[in-house]
């Protein structure tokens, strides 16, 4: 196991960061300065993925021949870590992280040629339809239906909790189109036209939503939505296939940049604020001590993610070992932000109003902004994608052999 970079490899690190330097605007940066989930305005990300589909750098687990830069794993965790810590608006992961994989691995010909181009240049935006509001983490246990009406499906149902679903062009779905004993069985992967007739969508206001004014997830309702038979991925009635490879691409991200940059931010908020004894927050030994522990988590966390890619570049598969990097990064994620409502506070109790047209003065420090609901946003990550408690089912069973 080697985990040093190469000269070569670092010479890309430092390529990665002159792009940074060279395309993180202004007007981004203030836009993530301001972000507790890591999304913002839409032509935002659009602006900041044409930028990077421009280098060649969008979709950096692509093959060559569909666009991707062709780049080592090691070179991949490179350009993730550096985006990471300096901060940079995310890449929309439904189009180019999620449905991609798929379409190369399950789609026609036909399916490739129309839907890839467009991901890659952002020209469509996706978004997700697994959860139903009796199927999240048991997400074989969707109702949502799609008939076979001869040349198209008639789709009948909801789906819930899908993010950024009032920006998208196009929705993949998972749907029901068998009754079968075993419930995996029966489903189908569609892809659906966000503005077919019957589509409508519904926001979800969350709890850390008034302050910043961007809303993020909803709820998407079919009433007799017609979807042409060629929007079928993959095999009638193996739609479960589909499902369980594009998870493989929804788990298992780099976390430890990310986790450094908070930390880093944890840390100047500790040295501005005092204890109840007046000394720097940074000085108190109790929270000092969370704090160590929790960058030597982080450390352990990066290590891990090193010691995965080794094995990845000597070509062994992740597999279950993604389900681990999810819970311990996800947790980590929630124990940072909690450290930062720790040094902050009674200024995490009111929201600074950033929203638009709200003239009252903002109350607190600068660097209160968007602790609060970044902190609350956080109590989610450790359910999306497949909650924790169903990741540890994977790895006693996968790694352990339970």
């Amino acid at each position: 196991m080697d985990l040093k970079f190469s000269a070569e490899e670092l010479r890309f690190r430092d390529e990665v960061r002159r792009f940074i330097d060279d395309n993180f605007d202004t007007e981004l940066r203030a836009a993530m300065a301001r972000t507790r989930t890591g999304y913002i305005d839409k032509h935002l990300h659009v602006r900041w993925q044409k930028r990077l589909a421009a280098k060649g750098w969008l979709a950096p687990n692509w093959p060559v021949e569909y666009g991707g830069p062709g780049w080592t794993p090691v070179q991949k965790y490179i350009f993730e870590q550096e985006m990471s810590s300096a901060g940079t608006p995310i890449v929309v992961p439904f189009g180019p992280k999620m449905l991609a994989p798929v379409i190369m691995k399950f789609g026609t010909e036909a399916q490739k040629k129309k839907y890839l181009p467009d991901i890659l240049e952002s020209n469509v935006w996706w978004c997700q339809g697994y959860s139903e509001p009796g199927a999240g983490s048991d997400l074989a246990s969707l109702q949502m239906r799609a008939e076979d009406k001869g040349d198209h499906f008639l789709c009948n149902g909801s789906k819930i909790w899908t993010s950024e679903a009032q920006f998208a062009d196009m929705i993949f779905c998972l749907v029901r189109t068998a009754k079968t004993e075993r419930k995996w069985e029966g489903i189908s992967f569609l892809l659906i036209d966000m503005k077919s007739p019957g589509v409508k969508v519904d926001p979800i206001i969350t709890i850390d939503e008034p302050s910043l004014g961007h809303q993020e997830v909803n709820q998407v309702f079919f009433d007799d939505v017609k979807v042409p038979k060629e929007n079928l991925v993959g095999e009638l009635n193996k739609g479960w296939t589909c499902a369980k490879y594009l998870l493989e691409f929804e788990r298992g991200n780099a976390y430890s940049g990310g986790l450094k940059r908070w930390l880093r931010q944890v840390r100047e908020i500790a040295r501005a604020e005092r204890s109840s004894d007046g000394m720097a927050l940074i000085e108190d030994h109790d929270f000092a001590q969370r704090l160590a522990q929790t960058e030597i988590e982080i450390m352990a966390m990066e290590m891990t993610e090193l010691r995965v890619l080794s094995s990845f570049a000597a070509g062994q598969n992740v597999g279950a070992v993604s389900s681990l990097l999810k819970c311990r990064g996800t947790e980590l994620q929630q124990s940072v932000t909690e450290l930062a409502v720790d040094a902050i506070g009674h200024y995490m109790a009111p929201f600074r109003p950033l929203v638009s047209g709200v003239n009252e003065e903002p109350l607190g420090p600068d660097y209160a902004d968007g602790l609060a609901p970044r902190y609350l946003n956080m109590r989610k990550t450790s359910i999306y994608a497949g909650s924790n408690e169903i990741q540890r089912n994977i790895m006693a069973k996968a790694i352990l052999g339970l």
